[in-house]
């Protein structure tokens, strides 16, 4: 799907190799106004020509803001811990020629790799919808990888500015360790989830946990934003693994890996799918005509021989215009196979291949927006908990971002076939 052409090849005639993708969960295979520069629904990571990497070296402690400028401006990375007004501690950082970093946050600067903004749930075809005040940070977070196999990923929140700083100011939460080094937590904080199990469709959620500055793992805080950290999950790491979530506040992504991604169906794929499900000729139970799923490039307008659903049994249909009851909401309507009283929806195909966990047919839709993936990733992604707002967390359709509802967030669909 993406070809390594579109990064720095590192060598002629040699593919480059890739670490993983960041995919952002919410969008069904692009943004909704198109994927441009810096700013798309998916993001490769490839081993850069030369390693930009930095690593902690000389910690300065410093009782003047004039010092602590002095040192910032030296033209090399470092992190800033103001603990007063008058006492600041400066961990400059050096080249490592081991690791490749790259940075992920809402800022449209240099130092950023990858330009996420805030998902707004369900909104696809809905670009008036505008976010009033942005909750993911500028710089939110780095990854760091190392250039040699098995070419470890690392998360730590923060990312360096246009100054190559990172400055942790008098209100965030930070605090020294007890072997003397610093670290601290962003406002809003960098959560991570590593699901049990790896990305397939045996795996269990995992638990949310934050991650520091220097990527120590913490339990949550009592709020998004609270000043008392949780405690140190001395157990876990900040390596990310296949199908790991990273929560920026305001959007999620999931993180691939290159293996991963080998066993993973591809666009292509998806569009056979789609085909087969075609040739099968499904029909209208009720009008009888012939339905098919409209090509992956035409996923925003609704057609005339679009299959629709009945969120509560599963019975597909065409679109159709009865069915209402008064005494029902708007959507609803009685499904005049089995007489169910549910959501009748247009259906789309899923077809962000990243978020798929198996290559199975596409059998099933997440409630209530009728998106429809393999049975196996429906589940999936039915029971992972996402986090929303500043302390709740729910369920989500992985294309569109929707919360799921429904005894099982997810339905089996019933398709009928051709009757000739």
């Amino acid at each position: 799907m993406f070809s390594p052409g579109q990064e720095e090849p590192s060598a002629p005639n040699k593919e480059p190799v890739k670490y993983g993708e960041l995919v952002v969960l919410g969008y069904n295979g692009a943004l909704p106004n198109g994927d441009r520069g810096r700013r798309k629904s998916r993001f490769a990571l490839f081993k850069r020509p030369k390693a930009n990497g930095v690593k902690p070296s000389t910690v300065h402690v410093i009782s003047t803001p004039q010092a602590s400028k002095a040192i910032s401006c030296k033209g090399q990375h470092s992190i800033s811990y103001t603990l007063s007004r008058n006492q600041t501690v400066v961990v400059e950082y050096t080249h490592d020629k081991d690791t490749d970093m790259f940075q992920v946050g809402r800022s449209t600067e240099s130092p950023i790799d990858f330009v996420v903004t805030d998902t707004i749930s369900g909104s696809q075809n809905n670009e008036e919808a505008q976010i009033t005040q942005s909750t993911i940070s500028r710089f939110a977070c780095r990854i760091v990888c190392d250039r040699n196999e098995p070419y470890t990923a690392r998360i730590f929140a923060a990312g360096f500015d246009s100054s190559k700083n990172i400055f942790l100011g008098e209100k965030a939460a930070k605090w020294k360790n007890p072997d003397g080094h610093m670290d601290g937590l962003t406002t809003n904080g960098v959560l991570v989830m590593h699901p049990r199990g790896g990305f397939t469709e045996e795996s269990q959620p995992g638990v949310w946990r934050e991650i520091s500055v220097c990527g120590d793992v913490y339990t949550l805080r009592e709020t998004r934003s609270a000043q008392q950290r949780g405690k140190l999950v001395e157990s876990e790491t900040n390596v990310l693994q296949d199908g790991s979530l990273i929560d920026l506040c305001g959007a999620t992504l999931l993180w691939r890996t290159a293996d991963g991604l080998f066993h993973t169906p591809t666009q292509k794929h998806i569009e056979a799918l789609r085909q087969e499900i075609n040739a099968a000729r499904p029909q209208c139970p009720v009008g009888l005509n012939t339905l098919a799923f409209p090509s992956i490039n035409r996923k925003e307008v609704v057609e005339e021989k679009q299959p629709w659903a009945y969120l509560s049994c599963g019975h597909v249909h065409g679109y159709h215009n009865w069915g209402h009851r008064s005494d029902t909401e708007a959507n609803e309507r009685e499904c005049p196979m089995c007489r169910t009283v549910g959501p009748y929806v247009p259906l789309w195909l899923g077809c962000e291949a990243g978020f798929y966990v198996d290559a199975g047919p596409p059998t099933h839709a997440f409630t209530p927006c009728g998106h429809v993936c393999s049975e196996k990733s429906a589940k999936y992604w039915s029971q992972i908990p996402l986090p929303h707002g500043t302390h709740a967390f729910h369920a989500a359709c992985p294309f569109c971002a929707t919360q799921l509802v429904g005894e099982q967030n997810c339905i089996k669909l019933i398709f009928q076939g051709p009757v000739d």
